[in-house]
């Protein structure tokens, strides 16, 4: 189920909203709001619910393990001391949580790409008696990228002492399935909404905003993004295009995954707060970055904040000395890659965000941008990242290659790729992507636009809401595109 379908705007919310408001008390509409959740969850597929439920009981216990004080049990009244050494027990509750969930997360995202690149490895050395012939494909399942990072901050949260943990499973399993966020994130981290848990308030001013979030980032998904995409992918899918055509097609997919992903988030965060949970900014108008180290403060901030307080400081951060620095940098961003999909494309897209911030970092921070001026080093952190996302969309290696050969003319260009401009500059696509590139490098990030909502604010985003409503009834192109990571 997506959040710009009928099926969720003119049932499953209405009766999500009216079913939590009717009930009283937190341990009931939490309850509610699980069992609704996982409805949402299991709609595209049920047996998905079963793998989702397993995880979260895994992630309870070992949160009771690591709340015990020794032989006593610590109720999740209060914090754990950060400087009081941990017992055995909870170090071992905490190794079972990374290690399930990761193990999770490896063999639904990876088994098939393991599975081909061995049989790949073993062919070319010629030992195809080797080959693993297996008919087991992995199917994977919907936000399994996100519930697992978001279940497994829960462990960490609490062994290291920054949150409370939660001794009542439904509250703990309502923070897990939570619908707004729970197949394309943002990644809430449970010290972020623990005590929300606990007690919240819910406000007309907050149902106000959520509902003003909630249209805009619908706005930005049908009139922008989905215009975009259609450019994108007649160009990606063309095999051959003029230069002006590929990069027409790379920007059009820079704008497409920039207000897919950041009007879902926005989506998320004004169901969020209509449910009465304030969620952390996503996205700070990324494309306005003057280097690829702030394109990282900007950018899919849950993912990249998650990676630099759970992976990238725990394996030292900057504090051994540059070169350890440098490995660190880059093996996040590897990481952060194979995150995203179970592909080489995205392993390459990794390395080059890697590259550059370890290349930006040695450089120092502004001397290697500092012969620009502003709109120049805009452009050229753009271009980085324009590049980037070519290995994130093209299909494989070999057509990102050639794809990139195409925008910098050096490809043989077929004849019939001509024929593309008969559908790419047509006026409706032309004029939603000269939009897009105004918002995305000039506008307001929603976010802020929605820190109070004046009247005319109020009308605006419902008029930009019914239009995107009937816009909606006459598109037959509606992807989500993080819905596959």
């Amino acid at each position: 189920m997506v959040f710009s379908s009928q099926l969720f705007l003119f049932y499953f919310l209405p009766l999500t909203l009216a079913l939590y408001y009717a009930s009283s008390g937190r341990r009931l509409r939490h309850a509610i709001l699980t069992l609704l959740s996982y409805a949402f969850y299991g709609w595209a597929n049920p047996w998905f619910v079963l793998l989702m439920f397993g995880s979260t009981i895994i992630d309870y216990c070992c949160g009771l393990a690591i709340m015990r004080r020794g032989t006593e049990p610590n109720p999740g009244l209060d914090k754990l001391p950060k400087d009081r050494p941990r017992t055995k027990a909870q170090r071992v509750a905490l190794t079972i949580s990374i290690v399930s969930n990761l193990s999770l997360l490896g063999f639904f995202k990876y088994f098939n790409f393991g599975v081909e690149n061995y049989n790949a490895i073993v062919s070319a050395l010629g030992l195809d008696f080797a080959v693993w012939e297996t008919a087991l494909r992995v199917t994977l399942p919907l936000g399994i990228s996100f519930y697992t990072f978001q279940s497994m901050s829960y462990s960490i949260d609490v062994y290291r002492g920054d949150a409370r943990g939660m001794s009542n499973f439904v509250d703990f399993a309502c923070y897990v399935a939570m619908f707004p966020q729970l197949v394309a994130g943002p990644i809430i981290r449970f010290s972020e909404v623990a005590e929300q848990l606990r007690e919240r308030s819910h406000t007309f001013e907050k149902f106000a905003r959520g509902v003003t979030m909630l249209s805009i980032g619908m706005s930005k998904k049908i009139l922008l993004a989905n215009p975009c995409g259609k450019i994108a992918d007649t160009v990606f899918d063309a095999g051959s295009a003029h230069v002006v055509d590929a990069w027409y097609g790379a920007v059009g997919y820079a704008m497409q995954i920039y207000f897919d992903f950041s009007a879902y988030s926005d989506m998320a965060i004004g169901l969020g707060l209509m449910l009465g949970f304030v969620f952390p900014k996503n996205f700070d108008s990324p494309y306005k970055s003057q280097s690829i180290t702030e394109f990282w403060r900007r950018w899919h901030i849950s993912l990249s904040s998650w990676l630099r307080d759970y992976l990238y400081l725990p394996l030292g951060g900057n504090r051994l000395g540059p070169r350890r620095t440098y490995v660190n940098l880059a093996a996040v961003m590897l990481f952060g890659g194979l995150w995203h999909g179970a592909s080489w494309n995205f392993v390459i897209w990794g390395a080059i965000h890697g590259g550059w911030l370890a290349f930006e970092r040695s450089m120092g921070k502004d001397s290697f941008y500092r012969v620009l001026p502003g709109p120049g080093r805009v452009l050229m952190t753009f271009v980085i990242v324009l590049i980037g996302w070519v290995f994130f969309r093209a299909s494989d290696l070999t057509n990102s290659v050639n794809f990139l050969a195409c925008m910098f003319g050096l490809a043989d260009v077929q004849d019939g790729a001509s024929l593309l401009g008969l559908v790419l500059w047509k006026p409706y696509y032309l004029g939603s992507f000269v939009v897009a590139l105004g918002i995305a490098f000039f506008g307001t990030q929603t976010w802020d636009w929605t820190r109070t909502v004046t009247p005319q604010k109020a009308v605006l985003s419902l008029i930009a809401l019914a239009v995107s409503i009937a816009v909606l009834f006459t598109q037959a192109y509606n992807p989500f595109i993080y819905f596959i990571f």
